[in-house]
């Protein structure tokens, strides 16, 4: 019995028994066994847009060894009798959590949030009425802000490959498509991570964890350097270990960790606004046809050096979209985007963000602390613009040209459009480079300047870091981690869980 990996070049509409003829003439063998080990789409002719696939295939009369063994992540069980205190059910802290709990740690989980089904229904009610729910919103609750997202599955992080495939082998056991598995550009969709995220949820507590939804971390007891309980309100836990992974909007904890003498510097991040198009125009624009066998709709990764200082580019792109209400408090307004699982939907939106550092905003170096009121002060300011929830919006060429949008166009964004000068609500080294950006990416994507802008988007990553060890410990404390994209070294739901994952196996 020979194993060999092949490569196959297939139409992007192919049947799953027409994969097997390709496999069978690339192999000369009518009896075999196959398996997609990788996929991706290649679109750079037009008339020739294809799948890529890597198979392995195995059978009598194929050539070739089995392959090595990949290595898997070994969770040592035993009882420990530590207790684990994990702050934020996003996927860092969540799959932390999980890793502890099958070490034979006795782990809580704390959520500031509803879990998922009461999310549901607040944010619904917050798109009917505009009644914004704390508990029940886009950033908290159950799963974390990815939750309602596309559920983009890729990472840059290197070095995290036991980790990633534990993830993505518990996604997959918890109802996530397998295609996750070996799609180059791999998405679960928000109403999928409603489903994974409940089962996980089911698997964990079968383990004997335990949850504790709408509890809010809001202080830390702490001596020389020992944490000691985590002060809820609801009350105080003592623990031996304390995990805090709040996601990049918890403020509120930043602040408290800070007051409790955690360190934290400032670090480069990014805001702008999110561009909305017609979904058919962004298939015509990269596949030259409104709809394409096989592919559910366009993506598009765009990058521009802005003015030289600050690079722009697209962010967390949401094919088939819709335009979300982000806010994280009842007085900011905030978007984002999300997509289901067929990314179906009439429009396409993206983040377009300039990159930028919080002393280049303030012409001086700031604390962590200025910079987080700085950019709260910023929310805050497109809710008052907006007297509410609406989005402030205007064209790709409104923004260029800084001329006010004189229709209301279509969006999927639920609470409606108010036209503003966005070029002005910005800071001015953020409008400049994208202004820059906006002329670039039209030239590279045909159409794209017919889009529109709605602002702000203002989440791609926190601006400050904290300082921590390699295994994630806090400098100066001996028992405090911070974990995920609030921690400042995480970015993206795949990233995160290998942060959780990693620190809950330096306490194995």
């Amino acid at each position: 019995m020979g194993c060999k990996i092949i490569e196959i070049k297939a139409p992007t509409g192919y049947t799953d028994e027409e994969l097997r003829q390709l496999v069978a003439r690339k192999t000369g063998v009518k009896e075999f066994a196959w398996q997609i080990d990788s996929k991706s789409l290649d679109a750079r002719k037009k008339t020739d847009i294809h799948w890529l696939l890597r198979i392995a295939v195995s059978g009598k009369g194929i050539g070739g060894a089995e392959p090595e063994p990949v290595p898997v992540l070994d969770i040592p069980y035993h009882p420990r009798n530590k207790r684990v205190v994990i702050t934020g059910n996003g996927p860092a802290g969540f799959f932390a959590a999980l890793v502890l709990q099958k070490a034979g740690f006795d782990t809580v989980l704390l959520e500031r949030g509803t879990e998922v089904r009461k999310r549901e229904q607040g944010i619904a009610l917050f798109e009917k009425t505009g009644e914004f729910n704390p508990m029940a919103s886009y950033s908290f609750g159950e799963g974390g802000a990815g939750t309602f997202s596309d559920g983009k599955l890729t990472s840059r992080s290197k070095h995290i490959s036991r980790e990633r495939d534990f993830f993505i082998a518990s996604y997959i056991g918890a109802g996530a498509p397998a295609e996750i598995g070996y799609l180059a550009y791999p998405h679960v969709g928000s109403d999928n991570l409603r489903r994974v995220v409940r089962t996980l949820r089911a698997q964990y507590l079968d383990l004997g964890g335990e949850i504790r939804f709408e509890t809010m971390l809001t202080d830390l007891v702490t001596e020389k350097g020992i944490v000691k309980e985590a002060v809820t309100d609801s009350g105080s836990i003592p623990a031996d270990y304390f995990i805090i992974a709040p996601g990049h909007s918890a403020y509120e904890t930043y602040r408290m960790m800070i007051r409790r003498g955690v360190g934290f510097r400032t670090k480069n991040f990014a805001i702008g606004c999110r561009a909305e198009h017609p979904q058919e125009e962004i298939n015509l624009a990269q596949w030259g046809s409104r709809r394409l066998a096989g592919v559910k709709a366009a993506e598009y990764r765009l990058t521009s050096p802005g003015d030289g200082n600050h690079p722009v580019y697209s962010f967390c792109m949401c094919p088939g979209g819709i335009v979300v209400p982000a806010a994280t408090t009842r007085d900011t307004n905030i978007v984002n985007g999300m997509s289901n699982y067929q990314r179906n939907g009439r429009f396409a939106n993206a983040g377009c963000v300039a990159g930028i550092h919080p002393d280049q905003l303030a012409g001086r170096q700031v604390t962590p602390l200025e910079s987080l009121d700085w950019l709260e002060q910023l929310e805050r300011s497109f809710y008052e613009f907006s007297e509410g929830y609406k989005a402030p919006f205007c064209s790709i060429s409104d923004f260029i040209q800084g001329t006010l949008p004189n229709r209301i166009p279509g969006t999927s964004y639920p609470l409606g459009l108010k036209p503003a000068p966005l070029w002005s609500m910005l800071p001015p080294v953020v409008t400049d480079a994208l202004r820059v950006g906006l002329r670039d990416f039209n030239q590279r994507l045909k159409g794209y300047g017919n889009g529109i802008l709605l602002g702000l988007e203002s989440k791609t990553s926190s601006p400050i870091q904290v300082l921590r060890e390699k295994n994630g410990l806090c400098d100066g404390f001996q028992n405090l981690f911070m974990a995920g994209e609030g921690s400042g070294y995480a970015g993206g739901i795949v990233s995160s869980a290998a942060d959780g994952i990693r620190i809950a196996m330096g306490l194995v």
